[in-house]
C-alpha cells in the first residue's frame, strides 16, 4: 500500500512538472515565441546599426570637408556659386516627320 501511494505521488509530481513544461510561464511554446522575437530584434538592430554607421560617416564627412556640404547644397537645394551660370538641359521628344502636302508628278 505504501509503495502504491508513493508511486501515485511520484506520477502526480511528474504530471505537474510536465504540464508546467508545456503550459506554464516558461514552457516550450513561450520559449520558442521569445526566440523568434529575439531573432527579429537582432535583425532590426542590425539594420539600425547599418543606418547609424552611414549617418556617422556622413557626419564625419561634413565635419572634415566642404565637398559634402557643397554637393548637398547643389543637389538638394539647387544652389550655384556666384560666378557660375546654371544651365538645365531637358530632353525633348523628337518631332514626327511631316508628310508632303501634294505628291510630286513626273
Amino acid at each position: 500500500m505504501k509503495m502504491r501511494f508513493a508511486t501515485l505521488v511520484l506520477l502526480a509530481l511528474i504530471a505537474v512538472v510536465h504540464a508546467e513544461l508545456w503550459f506554464g510561464k516558461g514552457g516550450v511554446p513561450r520559449v520558442m515565441s521569445l526566440r523568434t522575437q529575439v531573432e527579429a530584434q537582432h535583425q532590426a538592430n542590425s539594420a539600425a546599426q547599418a543606418r547609424n554607421d552611414q549617418l556617422a560617416a556622413e557626419v564625419r564627412d561634413l565635419q572634415e570637408g566642404l565637398e559634402m556640404v557643397e554637393e548637398k547644397a547643389r543637389v538638394e537645394l539647387g544652389m550655384v556659386k556666384p560666378d557660375e551660370i546654371y544651365v538645365q538641359l531637358t530632353h525633348s521628344l523628337p518631332q514626327p516627320m511631316q508628310a508632303a502636302s501634294a505628291p510630286v508628278s513626273p
